[in-house]
């Protein structure tokens, strides 16, 4: 037991203990500090204790009263609640007595009667049919409803209007708040009840409107112990006053304070029956003086400003004797801070070049220590061996006092051996009384910066060797000047050291160049592109420059020059090679396409000789018959013009056979125009059909009604159909079909590639197809599945037809797996619908 009460007493003191230990350990100051503190705390604490006790006795108050008028205005509003309902039912069994036609205009008067007599709160009791007409209409005598429903006539009030027409939809009663004279500015709402007359059938036979007094409602449905303790009124959705009596707000000024609780001055609730529309509100009649009129407040808080201000004064008077030695703690250790913080390196000599101080900054930077540095003379430990001399000179002038306030540049030595670049600033030291006591010397570290300077160097030596190195023409002008900023070697040599070149080159390729006309000029900056210039898209053009006899590619931005100003660059590059080989492949794809007619019509010779055949064999006959019949003097001048006629037409036909050749294979200069389709495809078939017959290939064909036009070369596209169709052919001569397997088809339809119309072309053949390996192929330049074939015929129909930005495929026909055919299309897009 002894060692439990020890234990327990160790464990006691053990805070205390704790407590003055720490003290001891505190310094002299900050131990005079806390003393001085304590008579702040002491208010601090007195002021919180005073406050505290107010402020809980006062939300005490504020919640005994919340609930108070919070179940006060709960019962008045369960009260009136209850009446109206009482009411409803009453005037519900009224309604259904009226539904049953067991009641007639005198006895509703009655019953009305008696109820008004009964229940001071009814004003009026209107009997309206369905039809909205009066039938009967019973008011009080002691208070003139706001409107007289007269017998016999209709309702006329909008807003009643409508609220018949809702108990008419819902067949329910509805309260309502009706303006019944909206003539009057000073008119109130009052409240009315309609309820519905329905038979049992749920036929609609009217409505029984019912008027009530707010005033009497309000008096005999709230107890009046209730009346007694509060303001009650009935108000509407806008708080405007129906009936009762209202306390104006008011707030003492105790309750302006933020953190004192305000007391509850009123509640407010909506009568069930009614809704949103009649609020009933319970305000707190004003009974005590508040927080401020209590003599006990005022004693209270007397005696604390007393207690405060002596507590205070003591405060003051030992805050004083802190003060000085404060400032010269702050002063101390805000100076020794600053030199402990700063990253340039301070040094102090006195008047014969002997160092007196050096900063932290410095020791850190040479690497020596201030006890290795203070009191030295030159040569300094960190002056380099090599450079001793130049900066014994340096020192003796920097002590006669000849230095420039730019600085200057040395080379120091640190402890280790190592060397680095500074930049030494020297000025007077000057004591408080004004006199020269030696110099200060402040050393910044710039090796950094010089690395970077020479690094900034070499890149632009390396850049500029590049830029003399292009094979492009670079040169950069300000906007509104010709004043030349950069030209490299090339442009030099084209356009010399001017920026006459650059301006030329800017005006015929069209990019943007402002040149100043004038003072009169409103925006010099005016058509500029709108986002940042640095960023703007480089514009790319082709022209010809005639002096040089070359063409150039011209390329041109904006940009930002060193000195801020807006310039632009023009990079101008050199590609005649490459015109002049584009012109050659142009050439050289024309006689292609030229070639691949001329093979094409040779292949079809021997059926362009039996077609031609067959009108000068029938030209040969009928001279021969006209020469015999008129030696025989056997003819007549009617059969001799007709003769003559028939041998005209067959010498035309075998003129339009040689013409349709010769412009097919004529070599001419590519001409797109706007062409029909249906022409093209029909000088085609005339050609194609001279091959198919003489191979026994029957040629039909389909073309779609209302074709657009398009912008082709219309010889080209009549060579790639050509081409397909004569391919067709002999793919089934080849495949040695039966007659009445021997048939190719031509179709022209529009079609929709992505988002824009196309005309598609097709072959279909009723041939042996392609090899599947072969499909990918067919389109390689010397590449054919034909034995005699030269492979350059679909090479030439696929250049043709992607040079009118079209597309061509090809694909086999099946039929039970077994290939029946194949079928070549192309499609060429309609103009104006990319």
């Amino acid at each position: 037991m002894s060692m439990q009460a020890k234990t327990k007493t160790t464990n006691s003191a053990s805070p205390w203990s704790w407590w003055k230990q720490w003290w001891n350990q505190q310094s002299p100051v900050r131990q005079d500090r806390f003393a001085n503190l304590a008579p702040l705390a002491a208010v601090a604490l007195f002021l919180a204790a005073i406050m505290i006790s107010f402020w809980y006795l006062r939300n005490e108050e504020i919640r005994r009263e919340e609930e108070s008028i919070k179940r006060d205005v709960e019962y008045a509003q369960q009260r009136i609640r209850l009446r109206m309902l009482e009411r409803q039912e009453q005037l519900t069994q009224l309604a259904n007595n009226l539904s049953a036609n067991s009641i007639a205009t005198a006895q509703f008067k009655d019953k009305t009667q008696q109820l008004i007599d009964l229940y001071p709160e009814l004003l009026s009791l209107t009997w309206i049919d369905a039809n909205r007409r009066i039938m009967a209409s019973q008011n009080t005598y002691s208070f003139m409803p706001s409107t007289i429903y007269l017998p016999g006539s209709s309702l006329d009030i909008s807003e009643i209007d409508n609220h018949f027409s809702l108990v008419q939809e819902f067949q329910q009663p509805i309260y309502a708040m009706v303006r019944t004279r909206p003539n009057l500015q000073n008119s109130r709402p009052t409240l009315q009840l309609l309820t519905p007359i329905i038979d049992k059938k749920k036929r609609f036979h009217g409505v029984v409107l019912t008027e009530y007094a707010l005033d009497s409602l309000l008096r005999n449905s709230v107890p009046p112990d209730i009346l007694t303790s509060y303001a009650v009124s009935f108000q509407d959705e806008h708080r405007r006053i129906l009936a009762g009596q209202s306390i104006p707000e008011r707030e003492d000024l105790a309750e302006q304070l933020p953190f004192i609780s305000r007391r509850p001055h009123s509640q407010s609730v909506t009568v069930p029956p009614v809704g949103n529309s009649l609020v009933l509100q319970m305000q707190v009649w004003r009974t005590s003086q508040g927080l401020i009129g209590s003599a006990l407040f005022w004693l209270v808080g007397a005696l604390s400003v007393m207690t405060s201000w002596m507590l205070i004064g003591n405060w003051r008077h030992t805050r004083r004797r802190l003060q000085a030695q404060n400032a010269l703690m702050a002063e101390t250790n805000f100076r020794r801070a600053m030199e402990n913080s700063m990253l340039t390196g301070m040094r102090a000599l006195d008047l014969k070049g002997r160092i007196t101080y050096v900063n932290p900054a410095f020791c850190q930077m040479t690497g020596w220590s201030e006890a290795e540095l203070v009191n030295a003379v030159a040569p300094f430990p960190y002056w380099p061996e090599e450079d001793i001399e130049q900066l014994t000179k340096r020192l003796e002038e920097e002590i006669s006092g000849k230095h420039t306030a730019g600085g200057f540049q040395v080379r120091v030595k640190r402890k280790d051996g190592s060397r680095f670049d500074a930049r030494m600033y020297v000025s007077p030291l000057i004591d408080p009384s004004g006199r020269q006591t030696g110099w200060m010397t402040s050393m910044t570290d710039i090796t950094e910066p010089n690395r970077i300077r020479d690094q900034l160097a070499g890149s632009y030596e390396r850049f500029t060797i590049v830029l003399e190195a292009l094979d492009a023409s670079v040169s950069v002008t300000p906007l509104g000047s010709k004043e030349l900023l950069f030209a490299n070697k090339l442009y030099r040599q084209w356009f010399g050291a001017d920026s006459s070149g650059h301006l030329r080159l800017v005006a015929q390729a069209g990019a943007y160049e402002n040149t100043v006309t004038g003072a009169d000029d409103a925006d010099d900056m005016a058509g500029l592109p709108s986002d940042e210039l640095t960023s703007a898209q480089s514009g790319n053009s082709e022209i010809y420059v005639a002096e040089l006899d070359k063409w150039l590619e011209v390329r041109s931005r904006y940009i930002n020059w060193a000195d801020g100003r807006l310039a632009q660059m023009v990079i101008a590059t050199d590609i005649t090679q490459r015109r002049r080989a584009e012109a050659l492949a142009a050439q050289q794809a024309d006689r292609a396409q030229t070639a691949s007619r001329l093979i094409t019509m040779g292949e079809m010779a021997s059926s362009v000789a039996h077609e031609l055949n067959q009108p000068l064999a029938a030209i040969s006959n009928y001279c021969n018959g006209m020469i015999s019949r008129i030696k025989r003097q056997q003819i007549e001048e009617k059969d001799l013009l007709g003769a003559l006629e028939k041998t005209a037409h067959q010498a035309q036909r075998a003129g339009q056979v040689i013409h349709r050749i010769r412009s097919f294979v004529k070599r001419s200069e590519p001409n797109r125009s706007i062409s029909d389709v249906g022409h093209i495809v029909s000088e085609a078939l005339e050609l194609a059909e001279i091959e198919l017959r003489r191979r026994n290939v029957r040629l039909s064909h389909y073309i779609a009604a209302r074709l657009p036009s398009l912008n082709v070369d219309p010889i080209l596209i009549e060579q790639v159909l050509i081409n397909l169709m004569k391919n067709s052919a002999e793919a089934i001569d080849n495949a040695q079909r039966t007659p009445d397997k021997r048939h190719v088809e031509l179709r022209v339809v529009p079609r929709q590639v992505g988002e824009q119309q196309v005309i598609e072309f097709s072959v279909t053949d009723t041939g042996k197809g392609l090899p599947p390996e072969a499909i990918d192929k067919v389109y390689e330049a010397f590449f054919s599945t034909k034995a005699e074939g030269m492979g350059i015929g679909l090479n030439l129909c696929r250049s043709i037809v992607e040079s009118h930005q079209g597309r061509i495929e090809a694909q086999n026909l099946y039929n039970a797996g077994e290939i029946t055919g194949c079928r070549f299309s192309f499609w060429l897009p309609v103009p104006g619908t990319h």
